[in-house]
């Protein structure tokens, strides 16, 4: 989309920089009002049934997004892990370009949740949604 920069931005951490994101294609940018947003391409490596993507896939994206946001936002030696990760499928995806976004709910001393959404064509018409809960582990 034309709102979307490829701005420099801190990269997720070097655990999460896996080869099933490089399997799924994902690069990140940043929109206008600064939130991350993460593209998957279409192609071979998503697709599920005839003429749409792999769940796995979308919720690979999800998971992704919600990581990358959270570890954007942490300072600097902070980990994250997973606790719990709900996926919210609310329509097909189709075999195009997919994006998500997340937005942090709740960053606490030790426990965050992060909400992520998938979409298409149009962000209003999201394709799923992830909340995720990570413990966070910062360094002092």
């Amino acid at each position: 989309s034309s709102r979307m920069s490829p701005e420099p931005m801190r990269s997720p951490m070097p655990e999460f920089s896996s080869p099933y994101a490089k399997m799924l294609g994902l690069t990140q940018a940043r929109d206008a009002d600064d939130r991350i947003v993460i593209s998957m391409p279409s192609g071979t490596g998503v697709t599920g049934r005839p003429g749409f993507l792999h769940g796995g896939a979308i919720a690979g994206l999800l998971d992704f997004t919600a990581w990358t946001s959270l570890y954007d936002l942490l300072e600097e030696g902070a980990t994250i892990k997973p606790i719990t990760i709900t996926v919210d499928f609310m329509r097909g995806g189709k075999l195009v370009e997919s994006y998500a976004s997340a937005r942090i709910v709740r960053e606490g001393r030790r426990i965050a949740n992060v909400i992520a959404t998938a979409w298409q064509e149009d962000p209003a018409k999201p394709i799923a949604s992830a909340n995720v809960k990570f413990l966070i582990e910062r360094a002092s």
